[in-house]
């Protein structure tokens, strides 16, 4: 049987309209949907994100979806990175990704416990426990809260041992973590602004157990539907996965071989024909975001002699100008909260305008805020200063 050939075009024009950037979206929660999870270990990049995405951009209309109505919800999961999903996705997430995640924290808990206060399990446990029920008693509560509660959660563990840079270490972060990333509790409301990093936390019971192996096949699915079309190495980076699960998730998923410019990829059985080319669009996207982290091999929308300045030496993207679906420069912000951009490309003066437009409309709902982000690049550094 011949294989279906996508071009690097029609992968374009399927991303701007599946990535709601050739569009925009009424709902937070259809942006979020539309990328699976947003990225959320720089707070800010989440409202980045999906204010990106939105008829509307509003702050106040994110926080109301993690924090009013509990729409959306943060999870330590694919490649142990924290997402920002929704709530009737969190399930299918926890199983296929955060719940190994979860497993291994603990492990590595223990095993700093056991070497830095001499606790095991059952200690654990207990704390645990007390810290649980303090956090019941109190509603919401910072982790500086809880261990005034848990006296327990202030043991210090001596990082570095003789090293000059030895430091101690409350235990309370760590449990904390675990806790969170097994989903028996959960980020709420942080103290101060939306940039904020301290997070108030919040009782929670773990979501479904649902089978990881159906789990797997399902976020296979969507990751399909919303980053299609890709490879097996795509895939499998994304998530984290050994290639054994990679592989079996996307047999169950009912994925069909393609021909990719780079070679094999995989797509769902009913999405071989061609799409619509969207109406031209433009995007200023934030470090982090779904869109250019959502492919291993990213040369079809992003040149390879781009990436020293767009990226930094861990594979984090920073701020991307895009113009329909390729990734043509970056953007920042200087100081005084002035947004600034280089393209990297020549893309013509319509493509320039509706990119100005882009950054006017960024910087009319950010109202000044300035945001760094929290994994800085070439590009975006020489660009603030």
């Amino acid at each position: 049987m011949t294989l279906a050939k996508i071009d690097d075009a029609a992968r374009r024009a399927r991303l701007g309209t599946r990535h709601l950037l050739s569009t925009r979206a009424a709902a937070v929660e259809d942006v979020v949907d539309a990328v699976v999870g947003l990225h959320a270990t720089d707070p800010a990049t989440a409202f980045l994100s999906a204010c990106a995405r939105l008829e509307r951009p509003s702050v106040a209309e994110v926080e109301a979806a993690f924090y009013e109505r509990h729409t959306l919800v943060r999870l330590l999961a694919m490649r142990r990175t924290m997402f920002a999903v929704t709530a009737a996705t969190a399930p299918v997430v926890q199983a296929a990704a955060g719940a190994a995640v979860a497993a291994k924290e603990r492990q590595k808990l223990l095993v700093y416990l056991a070497e830095g206060v001499g606790w095991d399990a059952d200690r654990l446990a207990a704390v645990e426990e007390t810290t649980l029920e303090a956090l019941r008693r109190r509603g919401a509560a910072t982790t500086v809260d809880l261990t005034r509660d848990v006296p327990d959660l202030l043991e210090q563990v001596v990082v570095a041992a003789g090293k000059p840079y030895e430091t101690r270490q409350n235990v309370s972060s760590r449990v904390v973590r675990v806790l969170a990333a097994e989903g028996r509790m959960r980020r709420g409301r942080p103290l101060g602004t939306w940039l904020s990093t301290r997070f108030r936390w919040e009782p929670a019971t773990p979501w479904p157990e649902l089978d990881p192996a159906d789990a797997r096949a399902e976020l296979a699915r969507r990751w399909l539907a919303s980053y299609g079309l890709g490879s097996e190495a795509d895939l499998k980076w994304w998530t984290g996965w050994n290639l054994g699960h990679t592989r079996k998730a996307l047999a169950a998923a009912g994925a069909v071989e393609v021909e990719l410019s780079t070679g094999p990829g995989y797509a769902l059985p009913d999405d071989l024909d061609p799409v619509e080319d969207p109406e031209p669009w433009a995007a200023l996207l934030p470090a982090l975001d779904p869109t250019p982290m959502g492919w291993q091999a990213r040369g079809w929308y992003l040149p390879d002699r781009h990436r020293p300045r767009l990226f930094d030496t861990a594979g984090n993207v920073g701020p991307t100008v895009w113009w329909n679906g390729a990734v043509v420069g970056g953007w920042a912000q200087r100081a005084d909260g002035g947004l600034v951009w280089e393209l990297l490309e020549d893309v013509g003066a319509d493509a320039e305008a509706a990119i100005a437009r882009e950054a006017d409309r960024l910087a009319s709902w950010l109202g000044g805020v300035r945001v760094i982000p929290r994994f800085r690049t070439p590009l975006e550094k020489e660009l603030a200063t």
